[in-house]
This record gives C-alpha cells, sequence and structure tokens, in this order.
C-alpha cells in the first residue's frame, strides 16, 4: 500500500490518546474523535503502574511521568484504627522492572500525552451515531452530521462505549453496590511525604491518600451502598464524613479541607467480560474493552499496555485485520485475569462481616514476603518477549 493506513479512533481518554501516539510514532495517520465537548479531565487521580510505563518503552515511547506525577516511594495498608497491617513493596518491584510507578492526576497524565500529539487530529463535540463498514474501508457519521473514513476503527470510548454496543450489542454495566468519591486538593501533612500511598481498610468501606506530586494529594473513598442510592448521591464533604467517624484525623481533615463541589461521587461498576472486541476492520482498547473496578489501580495500566501491543502488531501492516485479530489474542487472557482479580478483590475489600474483616486483615498481615512480591509481579511485570509475535 502506497499511502499510509488511516486509523479512526472513537474517544480521547487515556487509552484512545496512547494508541493515537503509539500509531502515529509507526507511521500512521490517525483522526481522534471525542464526543464530550472539550477534552477536560476529572478532577481524581490513577496509577501508572510500572508494566505500563514498560509497555510504552517496549516500542520507544517515554511519557516522562515522573516529571507530571509522583514515584510510589512508600506504599502501606492500615485500618481504621490507624494500625498497620503491610508495607507491600510496591516501588522495589517496579525498580527491580526498570520502570517507576507513578502516581498522578487525570489532567496532569492527559497534559503528558497531548504533548506527544498535534491537537489537530482531536476532534470535540463528536458523538458517533453510525457505523458502516465496508469491503476497502470503514466510515463513522457523527450527531452533527460529520463524516468520516478510514482503514481501521478503534473503540476507546469507555464503560458506555457506542463502538462495543456496536460489536456486542447493548447490554447493562455490572454493579457492585457501594460508591465511590474522588477529589484531588492541595494538602500537606507529615505523614503524607514525596511518593506516599497510603489505604485505609474498614468495615465496608476504604479510603486511600495519595501524592500525586506539585504539592497535590488525591484521595478516594468507598462505601456500601446499593446501587440506585450510589447514583443519586448529592450529599456534601460532611455527608461523607459521617462515613469515617472515629478514623484517623488525616481522614477527616482531608474530607473536610475538600470543597464538596470538588468532589466526583461515582457508583462502583464494570462489565462481564467478553472475549469478543472487534470484528473486520474493527476492534476495541481500555475501557472499551475490559472496564474493571479499581481495586488493582490498573485500569490505566492495561489501556496503555492495550495501546503498545497494538502497535506492535501494526508494525507491519501486511494485513492490518489479521493484525487486529492477533492484538486481540494476545491482550484477552491477561486483560480477563485482571479484570476477574479486581472484582475479586473488590469483595474482599468491601466486606463488612467482622469476622471477615479479621481473616482479610490477617491474611494481609502474615502472608510470605516471597509470596507476596509474587502476586504483585505478575501485574507489575510486563515482557515484550511475552507476546509471541512471531506469528503476525
Amino acid at each position: 500500500m502506497n499511502r499510509p493506513l488511516k486509523v479512526i479512533i472513537v474517544g480521547a481518554g487515556i487509552g484512545g490518546l496512547t494508541a493515537a501516539i503509539v500509531l502515529r510514532q509507526i507511521g500512521y495517520c490517525v483522526e481522534v474523535y471525542e464526543q464530550a465537548p472539550t477534552l477536560r479531565a476529572a478532577g481524581s487521580g490513577l496509577s501508572v503502574m510500572s508494566n505500563a510505563v514498560a509497555a510504552l518503552s517496549s516500542i520507544g515511547i517515554n511519557l516522562k511521568l515522573e516529571h507530571f506525577g509522583a514515584p510510589i516511594k512508600c506504599f502501606e495498608i492500615r485500618n481504621a484504627k490507624d494500625h498497620l497491617i503491610r508495607r507491600l513493596p510496591i516501588s522495589e518491584v517496579s525498580s527491580s522492572n526498570g520502570f517507576d510507578s507513578v502516581c498522578i492526576s487525570r489532567k496532569a497524565l492527559q497534559d503528558a500525552l497531548l504533548q506527544q500529539l498535534d491537537k489537530n487530529i482531536i476532534h470535540v463535540g463528536a458523538k458517533v451515531t453510525e457505523i458502516t463498514e465496508r469491503d476497502d474501508g470503514i466510515s463513522i457519521r457523527f450527531a452533527d452530521g460529520r463524516e468520516t473514513c478510514g482503514d481501521l476503527l478503534i473503540g476507546a470510548d469507555g464503560i458506555y462505549s457506542f463502538v462495543r454496543d456496536y460489536i456486542q450489542g447493548n447490554k447493562p454495566t455490572r454493579t457492585a453496590d457501594y460508591i465511590c468519591w474522588l477529589a484531588i486538593t492541595r494538602y500537606q501533612h507529615p505523614q503524607i511525604t514525596s511518593g506516599y500511598v497510603g489505604h485505609y481498610w474498614g468495615a465496608g468501606k476504604r479510603i486511600g491518600l495519595i501524592d500525586v506530586g506539585g504539592g497535590e494529594v488525591y484521595w478516594w473513598g468507598t462505601a456500601n451502598m446499593h446501587i440506585e442510592q450510589a447514583r443519586k448521591w448529592q450529599g456534601n464533604n460532611q455527608d461523607i464524613l459521617s462515613y469515617y467517624k472515629g478514623w484517623p484525623d488525616v481522614v477527616s481533615d482531608i474530607i473536610l479541607q475538600t470543597p464538596s463541589e470538588n468532589i466526583i461521587a461515582v457508583p462502583a461498576q464494570d462489565r462481564p467480560f467478553s472475549s469478543l472486541w472487534g470484528k473486520g476492520r474493527i476492534t476495541l482498547l481500555g475501557d472499551a474493552a475490559h472496564p474493571m473496578l479499581t481495586s488493582l489501580g490498573q485500569g490505566a495500566g492495561m489501556a496503555i499496555e492495550d495501546a503498545a501491543v497494538l502497535g506492535h502488531v501494526l508494525r507491519q501492516p501486511s494485513d492490518p485485520i489479521f493484525a487486529l485479530r492477533q492484538y486481540e489474542r494476545i491482550r484477552i487472557p491477561r486483560t480477563e485475569i485482571l479484570v476477574n482479580a479486581s472484582r475479586k478483590l473488590s469483595g474482599i475489600e468491601q466486606d463488612d462481616r467482622f469476622f471477615h474483616c479479621l481473616k482479610r486483615e490477617l491474611s494481609l498481615r502474615f502472608v510470605p514476603k516471597i509470596k507476596l512480591r509474587k502476586s504483585l509481579e505478575e501485574s507489575l511485570n510486563f515482557a515484550i518477549g511475552d507476546l509471541d509475535l512471531h506469528t503476525i
């Protein structure tokens, strides 16, 4: 083919922007379409673990996230009485891979990604209404009448993906009967040192305090709650604080210091895993393919890994449709494991039964170090040698 292949990416979140960077790096023409009217990152944070950084490095991309966020230096889990349960060797495992795991605000990560792209390829206010497949390409129509066409379509449009519905049919999300509160605030406390991550576990509720760099702290909280109540939540910071009475002062302080209007409330949800990601010239990526609960902190990492693997299989596009199926074959086993592991861990973390909570705490406190490290390595490692690319 004399001209570069053109890839249409639907969705300008973490997965979509990363895929655009990767595909442009290997010589593709890329257009990104986002249904939101602006590229505005929600006021929350996330982790980009070492496996995701390694995945990008494997295809020659370095976002230098240490300049945008805070590499993890200390990761500890405490109970509601502020007793240390266990420090996790996240930093040590990450360093042994040669890459840091970084906590970062969504806005800072978006900025890091956009610095790698020509913003002229990103089109906002573009809600997809129609997908048409042809023998020689694919066409997309948007709600405002715009149209575009290309050789391949990547659906990176999140948990409510239009592209996913086109492939799989419209199916409901899977709820978890708890609420998540998310916020970023400027906050100083001697406990929250550079690169600090602290998770507190209680009965049916948790909270996390995370340094994301630049004097900002990302905090999240969860509480068991029926899905309908979680969806209709209209409470303020005082209401949130009522769930954490008797918890350490640092918890109440950061909740009260955060203006109520800066706190995002979302019901916890994912989707049952599906191995049907694509057909023909279409495939899925990130939350459109495998939305997961947040317990493993790997939602962003899996989207970034997806983009890197997609780049590897499309480096030599003699048969791009076959390459998309190879991408799916490579990615489906790993993402299925992590989606299911995230849901299982979420159930353990949100348990509100006394003896189950006690067992949870004792199990983590006394798990052998080598077993704990091995468990972490399974998610934090990314090796290009594992991709089995020889058949592409």
